[in-house]
Formats: C-alpha cells, structure tokens, sequence
C-alpha cells in the first residue's frame, strides 16, 4: 500500500522531473482576489499569469494546493460525511503550463503518470471531453490508443471548467476510474455518467482558453494554458485499495482519535461513523483555516469557519462527547499533515486554542440552540401542522447556530419535516446579501508584455558602487530594438544586475546605466518573467545590445529602502509578540520613505499595543544585532522556522533572513547588515482595510527622525503664538475648542435674528394663487435648523397656505418648503421642493408638510425662490 505522503511526493517527482518548478502551496486565504472566500483550486495562485496581469517566473509548475469548497458554486458542505469522496478541506495535486505546452503534452503526461508512475490498469480508466472538443478527442484516442468506445463527450455541465462565477476557464477533459461493480447493492450496469459510486472522477485536465467577465462574456486569454487538478484524497483511494476517502491514511488516525474519545467504535453503526466522519473531514478544516490565520466569526470567511466548526461539535454531541473534544483531534491533524505542511506544526498551539474557545463559547449557544427547537416544536404541533417553517428552521441555523443537517434530523425524530424550499430561500438571500458585501472590487485584466528570455542574475546584495554589466536586449515602444537613442523610453535588460526588481513589497531600484558618456536614466525595475527590466529613458547618447555599461543604483534609495525592509521584518515579529502567533502578514510596501504592513488581526490596536510594538523593534534596533543571510533549500528553511511572506512564490533554493533571536523569514529583499543601521522606527498610522485586515504605516531613521523634528517645530510654535507652556498646550486646545463651540453658537443666534428681522416684510410679500397664500422668499445665511424654525414660524403666521425659504451656504443652495396640513395633499411639500430644487443643480425631497432640498448653484438661488410660485400655481391648477 502506497502511503499518502508517498503518493503527493510521486506526483511532484514527475513533474519535476519533466521540466515543472514545484510550487508550494498558496494559503487557504486568498487575500488579493476579492472574487473568492477561500482558495477552492490548484490555478487560483496562478490566476494573474492565467489573466496577463502577472509574468512568470517560470512557465511549467506543478503544486499539491490546500483547498476549501464551502460556499458558492463550488460547495460541498452538505455532501460531507454522506458521501465517500466530499470534503470540505481537500488537497489539489495539478501541472500548470503557462503559454508553454497545450493538450497533446497535458493528456500525456496524465495517462503516463496514472499509467507507468501510479500503476493503474489501463483497462479501468475512461475518458471525457467537451462534446466540441474534437481536438483533445483525437489526441486520446490517436496518440494515447484509448478505444473510441472509452471515450465520452458531454455538455457544458459536465466537461467546461471555470474557477467561479468570473475568471479563467476553457473545456476540460476528465480521467476516471472503474471500480468495477457499484457500491450499492442490487444496482445494474452503468457508465461513469451515472452517480452510483462506481466510478471515481480522478483527474481534470482544463485548457485554459478563456476568461469570463462578469457579464458573461468569453474573452481568449494571452496565450493557452494547462490547468489540471486531481483530487488527492480520491487518488490516494484507489491506490490503497479502499472504497472510501474515509478509509485511506489521511482520515483514519483523525477518526481512530474520535473513537477514543467517544468510547465508540467506527464501523459499528451507520449513523455514528457519519458523525465521525463529518468531524474527521471538519476538523482538518478548521485547523488549515485557523493555521492560515482565519479565525471563527459571524461573517464571512469567519462565519463559514465557524458553521464548520460548529456542525463538527454537534456531531460530537450525537455520539455522546459532552466536553471540548474537537481541540485534541486537531493535533492527530497536525501530526498526519506536518511532513507536506510544516506550518502546521508552528501553528500547533494556536489552532488548539481557537478551536477550544470555540467549543467553550457554543456549549452555551448549542444548549440555547436546543431549547429553542423545542419550544417551536410544541408550538407548530399545538397548531396541529407536521412541518417546521423554513424561516423558522433558518433562524435556527443562522442565529442558534444549529447546523441544517441536525436541524432536519431532530425535526424528524419529532415527527416533523423540515419546509426545505422556505429554507433555501431564507439561505439563498443571506448568501446573496454575504455575496455582495463580499466582492469589493474586480480583477483588472489585461494583456501581458511579451517576456524577454532567459534569466537575470541579481548581484546587488551588499552593493557599495557601480558595477559592470551587458546590455543583453532593448525593448522600446514594445518592440525589441538593437539601439536606444536620447530621449527614448524603453526597457533595458543586462546580463547580470545589481537593480532590485519589485518584489516581496519592496519597491524596484533606481539610478544610471552609463557607457563614457551616454546614460540612461533607471525610473523603475521590474520582473518581465525570470528576466529583470530596467525602466529607463535616454538622457544623453544612446545605448545598443551587446554594449558594457556601469550600473549604478542609487544608493541613498537603496539604504533608506534596506532600513524599511528590515523594519517590516521587526514589526512583523513584534505584532507576533505583542498580539499573538495568529499575526499573519496580508501585504506589504518597501519604499525609501516609508513602509506599510498588512496583517491579520481582529481588533484595532490600542495606544498601549502600539507603543509596545514600537518599544519592541526600537529595543531591537538599538540593540544592534547583525542581520544574518543564508541560502537553504525551501524545506529545510520551513523546518528552521523561517516564516514565510504572503504573496511570495518561492523556489527550491530561498534565502533566509534572520536577527538571532528575533526574527525568522524568508526574503529576497535588502537589507541593513545590522539592525543599529535602521536608527529610530514610529508607527504613523494604523486602520483596518477589510474584516480581520488591519494596516500600518511606519518610518524609520531620518524619516522618523524628520517626523519628531516637525512634530517639536509645531510645539515650539504654538507655545510662542500662543504664549503657553508644553504641558498646557493639551489644556489650552480643549480650551479654544470649547470658545470656538460657544461662537458658533452666538452666530447662529445672530443669524437667526436677522433672519427674523424681516418677518414683516416676508409676510406682506405674499401672495395669493389660488385660493391660498404663498410666501416665497430669500433670506439672509443661516443654518438649516434655523431656516427649518424660520419657516416654522412663517406657517404658523399665514395660517394656511406654502412657505419657501432659501439661502445661501458657502456657495451652496439650501431650501426649505412648509405646507399646512389643510392643503398639504394638495400642494404637497415633497412635491414642490424637487421642482424648485432643479434650477440650482439640486435635489431633494420630504413629507406632505415638509421638504428639504441642497443645490450646488446658490447664483440661482433667487430665479429657484421666484419660480416657487409658478409650481404652486402650476399645481394647484392641476387639482381645478
């Protein structure tokens, strides 16, 4: 029997060895596509390159992808335990080619390796293609000799991939796997189109051609590209010679430890070994989530944590495990995973804990949960009725937190159905409305640049000067070029550079590439593929492939750069430090003049947190500790502790950065060569960006310094104006606050008043239209409450009829019309002031009685006062 370890590290030998750069996996929070609530692919790391947004830095990988299907399209949560082969947290081992080989070496490689490396009888794989898809029909059955007879073509629904509602897609073509007889008894003969358990989909070969707007539209993508995916529980079946996902390596030691703890033994009733399983799968769940820095809450990604969570509980409860038992499964997890996923291990202790209060906090709202449900249960059997409402079954889904599956099932030991349409309806629009609050923004597509060839070696770390280079190829206007003339723009690529090209959040390098005396001038650096590419624009001569030049960087950039980005490494290991080992870093900036820090945290942080974070990196810089570089292979630097960057695609070889003692990361970046070099760091800013994302923004040495030198400057200047002491300018601002707060309010008494100077005058101009007087008039500037009293004041004068008041608000219109209730429904005030409003660019609305509008054109304020009285006339006349 092939173990599962075994298994992933065969699947990732072969591709490896044909070519394929191998790609850890990405977290299960995908924090830079807004589209998704959790990575649900093997493509999703990779859907920038997939769109051209994003070059890459190679152009075969192949990854084994930590996965998670729980909402959406793609949802198997209800599946779970019911079935053999659904999971909510699952593995996805894929080869990905990037604009390199297309269907004829997709297919081959597939058969080769299901074939050859894995063993698998021919005889027992059939195939599937898009029913148009003439092309990958022929290559299976030409060039891999599968029999026609094998070989099926479906629709749409069955045999066209796409990643969500939006995005990357294209036809696919699936491999799978004969059992030989189905699982259920007394079932007849079938093919694989048929959902009896006899045939197992083991892998999907998408030919990315495609990406999908939100609109539907079908857009062809840079280039075609290989997208495959191969569920690794369901591989790991077939080759350990089980029926079930449930009975291979990877879930056995997470059910043999709920065996334990519930004193029942798997396999000895149907009912329980569906518990067991749903909280075997659902506390992988938990502890991938929890190990990527997610925690359970009522929203989103947190809200679909905590429903597993939950149901994994509730399960437990049915087997009779009354206390906090979820908690000690997750070590079996951490123990039967931490080979492929080291994180974990770090993790340990975190995911334990989350998980446990988890537990504490629902004991209390499952028992709420329970009694709940009984006492509806009386009602609807006093009303003489048999069926549970759904909204009623989904309040106790979504408020008590009693998963739908428990809901259902105490409903019919009570003899009650559950109103399942009701539900899905009450479920449908709470995911609409999580949905939408859901998707902030849209990836923005766009068409890569063509990719230089090759690969540029980077020479700049501990740079003290300029260094020689070739210019190895010139792109100009998007076109290769030999020669780049004075005043060109264009793209410059060397044979070896010491410019940092934009990476890891630290921004590119600037400075000069000079030949004697023709220089070009480096604006910006970036990555085109494994290539480096200097922005550049010509400022004197000219350049041409094949010259020698003297690279040089802007050094003062470059330190001040090398400050920040060890910096953000302090930070990141203070915020651990002073939060907690939840911290996970969700993005970051590297610049000369600043650095900012994205992370995973639940709450804003206090005066005291900050100031201790800040204590924390300064006591490191002052203690000037060396910084230490190494270069290990990924593995082993995982093993060391290194921690690993959000966003970053790491190869094999990595480089490890590390201030004994403090922090431990793996970085491509630049960096002081001790901590003393960064001088003073000071958090200037800190806010949250989105739920359970919060941002801070910091300085270092002379910026900070700069910072401190204008706060003083500005002390200094309000104890000379103001003619008080340092320790009483606190006092004296809230002391002018409060001044300022009593002017205010004289002013608007005074404008009050003279406002009301002029009732008289405003009552003798009224006239009558109608039947009825109408006052219509300017008046001098005044806030709204005052102009909404003065009208006030107006009505009740004129007894019965329409008050217009206008005025004039720092350059904007503000309007106000009062109706007495006797002809309100008549003239109604809403009515009126949306006419009025229209002729100073604005609008507005109100009651019958009552009506505000704004208008941007106060110039038209005194055309909107005079055309008051055509629209009262004008609707007045309407109700003759």
């Amino acid at each position: 029997m092939s173990s599962s370890d075994t298994i992933r590290r065969t699947f990732l030998d072969y591709f490896r060895r044909n070519g394929h750069t191998i790609v850890p996996s990405s977290s299960l929070i995908p924090f830079s596509d807004p589209t998704l609530l959790f990575t649900n692919a093997g493509m999703n790391q990779f859907k920038e390159i997939f769109l051209g947004n994003r070059l890459p830095p190679y152009r075969r990988a192949s990854t084994s992808q930590k996965c998670m299907r729980v909402s959406g399209k793609h949802n198997d949560f209800k599946d779970v335990g019911h079935s053999s082969r659904h999971h909510t947290f699952f593995e996805m081992l894929g080869n990905f080619s990037f604009g390199d080989y297309f269907k004829k070496d997709a297919i081959h490689f597939a058969w080769e390796l299901l074939t050859r490396e894995f063993g698998l009888d021919p005889e027992r794989l059939w195939v599937t293609v898009y029913e148009d898809d003439d092309e990958a029909y022929t290559i299976w059955n030409s060039q891999e000799k599968i029999p026609s007879q094998k070989i099926l073509r479906l629709g749409e629904a069955d045999n066209f991939w796409a990643m969500g509602d939006t995005g990357p897609c294209g036809p696919c073509s699936e491999l799978h796997f004969d059992l030989g007889r189905s699982p259920q008894p007394d079932h007849g003969e079938c093919d694989l189109t048929c959902s009896c358990g006899r045939w197992i989909e083991v892998w999907n070969l998408v030919f990315m051609q495609y990406n999908r707007d939100s609109d539907g539209g079908m857009h062809p993508l840079p280039a075609p590209s290989i997208d495959t995916g191969m569920g690794f529980e369901r591989i790991a079946t077939i080759l350990q010679g089980k029926n079930s996902n449930y009975d291979t390596d990877l879930f056995a030691p997470l059910i043999d430890a709920v065996s334990e703890i519930s004193g029942l033994r798997y396999g000895s009733n149907p009912n329980d070994d569906v518990s067991m399983k749903i909280i075997a799968d659902h506390v992988r769940a938990a502890a991938f989530v929890i190990g990527d820095g997610q925690y359970p809450g009522n929203d989103k990604r947190g809200y679909v944590l905590r429903k597993i969570m939950r149901r994994a509980i509730v399960h437990g409860k049915r087997l009779g495990i009354q206390d906090p038992f979820l908690y000690r499964v997750s070590g079996a997890v951490v123990e039967k995973m931490k080979a492929a996923y080291p994180e974990l291990v770090q993790n340990r202790d975190t995911i334990a804990r989350v998980i446990k209060q988890e537990e504490d906090s629902f004991a209390g709202t499952l028992q709420e949960g329970l009694e709940d449900f009984n006492e509806r249960v009386k009602v609807i059997k006093a009303r003489g009725s048999r069926t549970m409402p759904g909204n009623e079954a989904f309040f106790l889904y979504d408020t008590r937190g009693l998963p739908i599956e428990i809901i259902e099932d105490l409903a019919m030991e009570n003899g009650l159905v559950v109103d399942e349409a009701g539900f899905a309806s009450a479920l449908e629009k709470q995911q609409e409305r999580s949905r939408r609050d859901y998707l902030a923004g849209k990836v923005n597509e766009q068409v890569a640049r063509s990719v230089f060839d090759g690969r540029t070696s980077f020479v700049g770390y501990g740079l003290s000067g300029p260094t020689k280079a070739t210019v190895r190829a010139i792109l100009v206007e998007g076109k290769r070029s030999e020669r780049l003339e004075a005043g060109q723009k264009g793209e410059l690529v060397l044979d070896a550079t010491p410019f940092y090209a934009e990476g890891g959040g630290q921004v590119g390098d600037t400075g000069y590439l000079c030949k004697s005396d023709n220089c070009a001038r480096v604006d910006n650096t970036v990555y085109q593929g494994t290539a480096i590419a200097h922005h550049v624009e010509m400022e004197k001569g000219n350049l041409n492939t094949g010259d020698e030049v003297e690279a040089a960087v802007d050094l003062a950039k470059r330190h001040r750069t090398m400050k920040n980005h060890t910096a953000t490494h302090l930070l990141q290991s203070a915020l651990r430090r002073v939060l907690g080992d939840h911290v996970k870093q969700a993005g970051s900036l590297v610049s000369p003049d600043r650095l900012r820090f994205d992370f995973v945290h639940y709450a804003p942080l206090t005066t005291a947190e900050i100031r201790k974070i800040e204590d924390s990196v300064n006591e490191c810089i002052w203690s000037n500790t060396d910084v230490v570089t190494t270069v290990m292979d990924l593995d082993g630097a995982m093993k060391s502790g290194a921690v690993a960057l959000f966003g970053e695609k790491y190869q094999e070889s990595v480089r490890v950065v590390e201030v004994p003692g403090f922090s431990k990361e793996l970085c491509g970046g630049t960096h002081v060569p001790a901590t003393g070099s960064i001088g003073l760091f000071k958090i200037i800013s800190e806010a949250g960006i989105s739920a359970g994302i919060r941002r801070v923004e910091a300085l270092t040495g002379p910026a900070a310094f700069e910072r401190f030198r204008c706060c003083d400057e500005t002390l200094e200047n309000l104890q000379a104006d103001h003619k008080v002491s340092r320790n009483e300018i606190d006092a004296y601002i809230r002391k002018l606050q409060s001044t300022i707060r009593e002017l205010q309010r004289q002013n608007q008494r005074l404008q009050a008043k003279s406002a009301r100077a002029n009732i008289a005058d405003m009552l003798a101009s009224a006239r009558e239209i109608q039947g009825i007087k109408v006052l219509s008039a300017q008046v001098p500037t005044i806030d709204r409450a005052g102009l909404r009293n003065l009208a006030d004041e107006l009505k009740q004068k004129i007894g019965s009829g329409v008050v217009i008041l206008g005025t004039d608000q720092n350059g904007n219109a503000a309007l106000v019309v009062m109706v007495t209730g006797d002809i309100s429904k008549k003239a109604p005030a809403g009515q009126i002031i949306k006419k009025i409003a229209s002729i100073v660019d604005g609008g507005g609305g109100g009651k019958p009685e009552l009506a505000e509008a704004g208008g941007k054109d106060s110039a038209k304020l005194a055309d909107a006062i005079e055309y008051g009285y055509s629209v009262v006339e004008e609707i007045m006349g309407s109700e003759v």
